[in-house]
C-alpha cells in the first residue's frame, strides 16, 4: 500500500476563469480530482480579485469573459511583479493563428483551443507546473 507523494500535485493551486457554467464546472472537478487546490471565477473582474488574495500557480483563462477580457487579463497578470511565476493556459474557441500569436505575445505559457480533450488539457497543466516549479524551485 504504499503510495506515491511526489505523483500528487497537493500544493499546486489553480484558477479556473471560465464564464460558461458546463465547462467550469467540469474543469473544477478534473482538476480537484487530480488533487489540485482549485479555485474559480466567472468573470475578469472577480478573477482580478481572486489573483489579488491568492496568487495560483497556475491560471486556466478563457478569452471571452464579462467585465474584462482574457487577452485583457493575460496582460495585467505579467504586468504584476508578485504574479510572475504564475502560469497561463489561455483555453478558449478563439483558435485562429492571429488571436493565439496575440495571446502568446501578452504572456500566455499555452494556449488550447476549444473543443479539447481532458487528456490533452492534463499533460498541459501537468507540464506547466512542472516548468514552473523547475524554474522557481525555492521562492
Amino acid at each position: 500500500m504504499s503510495m506515491s507523494l511526489s505523483a500528487m500535485p497537493v500544493s499546486s493551486r489553480v484558477l479556473i476563469v471560465e464564464d460558461e457554467e458546463s465547462i467550469l464546472l467540469s474543469l473544477e472537478f478534473l482538476l480537484g480530482k487530480e488533487g489540485y487546490t482549485v479555485s474559480t471565477a466567472r468573470d475578469g473582474a472577480a478573477a482580478l480579485r481572486a489573483l489579488e488574495q491568492q496568487a495560483p500557480d497556475l491560471v486556466l483563462l478563457d478569452v471571452m469573459l464579462p467585465l474584462v477580457d482574457g487577452f485583457e487579463l493575460c496582460r495585467l497578470i505579467r504586468a504584476n511583479p508578485t504574479l510572475r511565476h504564475t502560469r497561463i493556459m489561455l483555453v478558449t474557441a478563439r483558435g485562429r493563428e492571429p488571436e493565439i500569436n496575440r495571446g502568446m505575445a501578452l504572456g500566455a505559457d499555452a494556449y488550447l483551443t476549444k473543443p479539447f480533450s481532458t487528456r490533452d488539457l492534463m499533460a498541459r497543466v501537468r507540464d506547466l507546473l512542472a516548468t514552473g516549479r523547475a524554474a522557481d524551485p525555492g521562492d
